[in-house]
């Protein structure tokens, strides 16, 4: 279903569609065919709804203050509209509308229907052009939803590939696409190579977010390269946290998980239809509250863990910041190979038809290798027992 053009949504609707968004029962993209709107749309609707969710709390009195001063200002505003005329109304409506700058909120920011303002005029107004406007961007197909299953699986393959070689791959196995759709399905996937050798770093930073250096280097050799017996010699001394992409027959989630490196015990997961910083930021408060926190906690430089939120978790709890090298995900390969085993193990053998079923499944899998399968590098004990063994001897 591709939305109407011009239509427009109430606060109550948007708040529908966000809480729908917030029970995960389905995919983002689900939501967006049932409503018509696109999915990043409904993300930043999630972002606002959070953001302001303390006001529900707000003082009864002090509500109605603002609310007493919003009604005078309009009264105000619409005063001057009426003796000011229409070019007044246009300057009046452009100050108002300006405080955001990317282009989906000012295609968001334009009225159809304005009455004094046509919509050539308020694009002007906006520095945008009426083709910005006018273009919707579609939908992820099901059949694209089957590219990225593919990818998925010969990333999980072949985590050294690029979006070059999973191109031939695909191509190779008979999958007519792009080099250019590919690169993409594989941002929103959220994958990229990991390269098993050091490699001089000429990317530049994104200066919003800062960037930590790896704090994990003395569990490398003198080549850069990785040693084969990791020595962490306590529990809670390295924490890494994740995210992949889980595929289902109707469309995708997103899994974040946090493992211990000494027992490799997964201390807390999540399941959602966004891959943001909430997600991230929800996965850590819940293993924080869980168990004592860690000395370090390791991620990569995606904007989920840059994010101001995560971070100031982290700080909060004097927890030392360390993030893999850009590109490099094998420095975060204890929660990779966790991954791998699962979409082996689980994921790619049931193949579940929807979300209900996915997390079933997962919880499942994470309880059998937590509390069951037995784990070669920790001679052979189950992880989380092993875990919560040695947090009582390190008490």
């Amino acid at each position: 279903m591709s939305r109407k053009k011009g239509k427009t949504y109430s606060s109550e609707q948007k708040a529908k569609i966000v809480l729908e968004l917030l029970k995960e029962d389905q995919t983002i993209g689900q939501l967006s065919t049932q409503y018509g709107v696109t999915s990043k749309t409904i993300g930043n609707w999630k972002k606002q709804f959070l953001d302001n969710a303390n006001r529900a709390f707000e003082d009864d009195k002090e509500s109605n203050r603002y609310k007493a001063q919003i009604e005078l200002k309009n009264k105000e505003i619409d005063a001057l509209a009426k003796t000011l005329g229409k070019t007044t109304v246009k300057m009046e409506w452009a100050v108002g509308k300006l405080k955001s700058l990317d282009l989906i909120n000012k295609k968001n920011l334009i009225e159809s229907k304005h009455k004094n303002i046509t919509v050539t005029a308020q694009c002007e107004l906006l520095s945008i052009s009426r083709s910005s406007y006018y273009y919707k961007a579609k939908e992820i197909a099901k059949d694209d939803i089957k590219v990225m299953h593919k990818i998925d699986k010969i990333h999980t393959d072949n985590s050294e590939y690029g979006y070059r070689q999973i191109y031939l791959q695909l191509q190779d196995i008979g999958v007519s696409v792009g080099r250019d759709r590919v690169l993409k399905y594989m941002g929103i996937m959220g994958i990229q190579a990991i390269y098993p050798y050091k490699k001089k770093q000429t990317s530049i930073k994104d200066n919003e977010h800062k960037i930590y250096p790896y704090l994990l280097k003395k569990y490398w050799n003198k080549m850069g390269e990785r040693t084969k017996s990791v020595e962490v010699k306590e529990p809670n001394e390295v924490w890494s946290g994740d995210i992949t992409y889980i595929r289902t027959a109707n469309g995708f989630m997103y899994l974040s998980a946090i493992i211990d490196w000494h027992s490799r015990a997964i201390l807390s997961y999540k399941i959602s239809n966004t891959m943001d910083s909430i997600l991230a930021c929800d996965v850590l408060k819940d293993a924080l509250e869980k168990y004592p926190k860690p000395k370090i906690f390791n991620s990569d430089q995606g904007s989920q863990y840059t994010s101001k939120e995560h971070i100031d978790i982290l700080k909060e709890y004097n927890i030392q910041i360390s993030m893999n090298g850009r590109g490099r995900s094998i420095d975060n390969i204890f929660i990779e190979r966790f991954f791998r085993t699962l979409k082996y193990s689980d994921i790619y053998i049931s193949d579940y038809q929807s979300i209900k079923e996915l997390k079933v499944g997962i919880k499942a899998y994470i309880n059998k290798y937590n509390f069951k399968r037995f784990h070669s590098s920790i001679n052979n004990q189950q992880p989380m027992h092993y875990y919560l063994e040695t947090i009582k001897s390190v008490a």
